[in-house]
Parts: structure tokens; C-alpha cells; sequence
């Protein structure tokens, strides 16, 4: 009789539940609403949505990082290890350790009254104990690794001196520099052009699959999506309204949201001056969320139904699922008008 099947390793990152509430003038309100996800080591996740949907908030939830006076519910767990409610002690030992992030604007993440090649070696020093010759070198290692042009040269450079392409490379090396387990890129491109764009997500991607890391990637760009996440989370309201396998969520979309995210986008062929769809209305705000689906007021099949209470997440293919009640109206490419 064959041996059992060894069991199956568990997540790199699992969450499970996650609720977070922000203090504000108005009293506390719900940001994120109950998100349950996993993370395997050298795999991408994908988190897409318009601004306000809660992506970059999960982010920071990720990274200890939330704004002041929010609290949080539910579970994180980084390789057994439980993230809620962890003391910002360990937190300083995981951040920039085990879990780094890659910020969207990279003149901003960098201190401007450091070298490049102090800030890279900083993590190093502070985490791994090396000496300043040590850190140096692997300063230098890290920034040759992301392939910054003459790389030597750029260890003492100020971060005004470097292009935004090779500043977010900088960021990019501080984020790899302890070879963390997670790395949470929250709109990595925003600020560069389409050509940059491309190098610095292919970069991001291979380094992940080099060193096993979980990805966690964060984007309005559906195409970027489209060629770099194997799984796509779709968040609208601070809830995830559809999830699955990447190719399979862009082949057959099942959430009114998502189809009208895709068909926003610009596609090549189309006639000159033809208008882009576009979704109306806007992402309620947190004061304003509604008692039923949050997409329910700019949503053309929504019912009575859709409006009286919390609408479940439902499968709707093979390792796919929405929050919808109504994800048959349609065929999958259509979208409301």
C-alpha cells in the first residue's frame, strides 16, 4: 500500500476575516469589511479596484503601518505567526524583515537627506547586524541585483539625482534588502512611463519566483494584472466582490463590477474619438455604505433583494466566486449599461 501523501505546507500569509475600522470625526467606520485571502510563497496575488475600494488600506493593514486610532478584527497570520493585535515591538522586527512593501511613489518613500546607498544598507545594519563595510557591499550587491546602471556610482547618490525609473529600482533593493517572505507592492508604476512600467513589474515578478517570496500586488491596471498575478481579488467597498484564477476572472467575469472595470479599458482597433464605457456614479463613502450590496446604486440589474441586506459571496466556476445574486443575467462579456 502507497504512503500517504505528505500534507500540503500551509499559506505563506492567510487572512481570514479582516476588519478594519477608522476613527473619524464622525464616529468609528467600517474601511475593510470582512477579507479572506491567501498568499503561497512565489505566488502573485492581485488586488484590483478603483480608488477608495480599500486596496492600499489592506496594504497597510499588512504592514502594521494603519492610520492612528483604527482597530482591527479578525486574523493575519505570516508563517504561523499572528499579525493582530502583535505589539509594535514585533512589528519592528518583522517590518522591512519578514514583510517589506514597494510604494507607489518612490520620491516620497526615499529620504531625501540620506545616500541611496545608506538607505539600502539601513534594514541590513538594523535587522541583520551587519557593519557599515558589510552593509556597503551588499548595499551595492542589491542595487546591481535590480540592475541599476554603473551601480558603484549610485551608492552615494541623493535620491533627487536618480530618474524615477532608477529610484523606484532603489526602493525596489531597501524592500529585497532581508529577504523578506512577503513583499506587498502597492501600486508599484504609478509613476513611471509605459516602458518603465513593464521592466520594473517583469523585475518585481522575477525576483519574486527567484527567491520564493509571496507577492502581494496592488493595481487599477487590469492588464498589468493580466500578465503578472496568477490570482485576482476584486475589492469594491472594502469587500472582495470576486476572486479566482486571473486568466479565468478576465475570461468569464462574474460580478457586474468587474465587467465594468474591464470594459473600461482602452483597447486597441477602437474607432478615433469612440467614449470608453464607463461605470456611473461613485464608491460610496465609508459614512454612506448601504445596508445591502455597496454596488447595488451603480448597478443596472440590482433588485429589492440586492438593496435589503449583505449579499453572501456564491461560486460561480471552478475556484471562482462573487458577491452577486445575479451573476447569470448576462453573458460573461456584457457589461451594464
Amino acid at each position: 500500500m502507497p504512503d500517504p501523501a505528505p500534507p500540503s505546507p500551509p499559506p505563506l500569509l492567510e487572512v481570514q476575516g479582516l476588519h478594519v475600522t477608522l476613527a473619524t470625526a464622525g464616529g468609528a467606520l467600517p474601511a475593510l469589511r470582512g477579507l479572506d485571502f491567501t498568499v503561497e510563497r512565489g505566488r502573485t496575488l492581485g488586488l484590483i479596484g478603483e480608488s477608495g475600494c480599500g486596496k492600499s488600506l489592506t496594504a497597510l493593514a499588512l504592514m502594521g503601518l494603519l492610520p492612528e486610532g483604527a482597530t482591527v478584527a479578525g486574523s493575519m497570520r505570516l508563517e504561523g505567526t499572528e499579525l493582530v493585535g502583535l505589539p509594535e515591538r514585533d512589528w519592528g522586527r518583522l517590518r522591512g524583515n519578514r514583510v517589506a512593501m514597494v510604494f507607489q511613489e518612490p520620491m516620497t518613500a526615499l529620504n531625501p537627506l540620506h545616500t541611496i546607498g545608506q538607505q539600502i544598507a539601513e534594514p541590513l545594519r538594523l535587522h541583520r547586524g551587519l557593519g557599515r563595510a558589510a552593509a556597503r557591499a551588499e548595499a551595492l550587491r542589491l542595487l546591481e541585483r535590480v540592475q541599476m546602471p554603473t551601480a558603484r556610482d549610485r551608492l552615494d547618490a541623493w535620491p533627487h539625482q536618480l530618474s524615477g525609473g532608477q529610484r523606484q529600482r532603489v526602493v525596489i533593493a531597501i524592500a529585497l534588502a532581508c529577504g523578506p517572505a512577503l513583499l506587498v507592492a502597492d501600486e508599484p508604476t504609478t509613476a513611471l512611463d509605459v516602458t518603465l512600467q513593464r521592466e520594473v513589474l517583469a523585475l518585481i515578478t522575477q525576483l519574486v519566483h527567484e527567491d520564493g517570496m509571496g507577492l502581494v500586488l496592488i493595481s487599477h491596471d487590469l492588464g498589468l494584472m493580466a500578465d503578472h498575478a496568477e490570482r485576482l481579488h476584486v475589492m469594491y467597498a472594502g469587500e472582495i466582490v470576486e476572486r479566482g484564477p486571473t486568466a479565468q476572472v478576465f475570461a468569464q467575469p462574474a460580478h457586474p463590477y468587474t465587467r465594468g472595470l474591464q470594459a473600461a479599458r482602452p483597447r486597441v482597433g477602437l474607432p478615433r474619438g469612440a467614449r470608453l464605457a464607463t461605470i456611473p456614479g461613485r464608491v460610496p463613502a465609508l459614512a454612506e455604505l448601504p445596508v445591502g450590496c455597496a454596488f447595488a446604486a451603480r448597478c443596472s440589474w440590482a433588485t429589492a433583494e440586492c438593496r435589503a441586506g449583505a449579499v453572501p459571496e456564491r461560486p460561480v466556476g471552478p475556484a471562482q466566486a462573487a458577491r452577486c445574486l445575479h451573476t447569470g443575467l448576462a453573458a460573461p462579456a456584457e457589461t451594464p449599461a
